[in-house]
């Protein structure tokens, strides 16, 4: 595994082009380990409905800048305390959604530290009931990265401030509100420590040697190139991190194990002219398939069925089942 240093960029439109370069540009029969720091900016999951997702009034006044990753899961916000790690390596059929082997490093560091973290849920760790880490996975290609947030010593004000989290996602848990359910790192540390000092901390665990002698692949001109012309063509550009959303008349939401899933659809004249699905889910496919098989249809059960007859859905959201699904498009209790 190679160490790609991001030379301390903290704009998270560049960040996210690195990481993106890497999946798709670099050696395949290479593993990589990404790090990065970003200045204030809230990373939108690549199904979710942007301007849901964030007060607009406060991100404005605040300078907050907003990004679309290519991952799936909900929303978060990053700044100059909050440490990211991205492994980029070969997707062997067994890895995607295995959360648990590209956060045992991270764990295995942590607890090395005194902080007790563990998977739980889908994708978080957590110290007893408070997270301090999020993780989303992308595939592609025969490539994937497993990423992720390391709270350590974030602003929480603003990570509530900033976000409209669904109260779908508290249902199940006793804490009732983004901040009473985060901790930072920090705070948990038996020892004062900056982010710089945990990070080579994580990369001396990481590598079982000094940062120094961290084997690199340095990012060169060439390379350079590359990245910024991804990051003008996607995190830099309104349409991808904001997106068009269709005019819709009916709106189905419903939390399944799989995450928040959310139908928009305009149904004119029993059929359905458009749709948009919204989430924090993940799969390795992309729901435009989904969308587009469903596009056109006629809204009633068979045709639906019929259209989805070829597709398998948990290609697209992970853990569900197609009768649950088909129960979500109907709003079936």
């Amino acid at each position: 595994m190679l160490f790609i240093d991001n030379t301390g960029i903290t704009d998270a439109s560049i960040n996210l082009a690195i990481e993106e370069y890497a999946l798709k540009h670099l050696p395949m029969d290479e593993s990589y380990l990404l790090f990065y720091i970003n200045s204030p900016s809230i990373i939108i999951g690549k199904h979710q409905n942007t301007i849901e997702e964030i007060n607009q009034e406060y991100v404005k006044d605040n300078n907050i800048q907003v990004v679309r990753r290519l991952s799936g899961g909900g929303a978060v916000y990053h700044d100059l305390g909050n440490l990211n790690f991205s492994f980029i390596t070969k997707d062997d059929g067994e890895s995607f959604l295995n959360f648990l082997k590209f956060t045992q490093p991270v764990i295995d560091y942590l607890r090395s530290m005194g902080v007790n973290a563990e998977l739980s849920g889908r994708n978080d760790l957590q110290v007893g009931e408070q997270k301090i880490s999020g993780n989303a996975q992308f595939s592609t290609r025969g490539r994937m990265f497993s990423h992720g947030t390391l709270m350590f010593d974030l602003n929480l004000e603003d990570v509530q401030a900033s976000l409209n989290v669904n109260p779908e996602k508290f249902k199940s848990k006793s804490t009732k509100s983004v901040r009473s359910r985060v901790a930072n790192i920090k705070d948990l540390l038996g020892t004062d420590m900056t982010i710089e000092e945990f990070r080579s901390g994580l990369l001396r665990s990481i590598f079982g040697m000094e940062p120094s002698e961290v084997p690199q692949y340095k990012l060169e001109m060439d390379d350079w190139v590359k990245i910024n012309e991804i990051s003008k063509e996607h995190y830099q550009n309104w349409d991808w991190n904001y997106g068009l959303s269709p005019k819709s008349n009916v709106k189905h939401t419903r939390k399944f194990p799989a995450g928040i899933i959310d139908i928009r659809m305009d149904i004119e004249d029993s059929y359905i002219k458009d749709i948009k699905i919204y989430g924090d889910f993940f799969g390795a496919g992309d729901v435009v398939d989904v969308e587009n098989a469903l596009r056109g249809k006629r809204y009633e059960q068979v045709e639906v069925r019929q259209a989805l007859a070829e597709l398998d859905l948990k290609h697209y959201f992970g853990r569900i089942e197609p009768e649950e699904f088909f129960g979500l498009v109907f709003l079936e209790e």
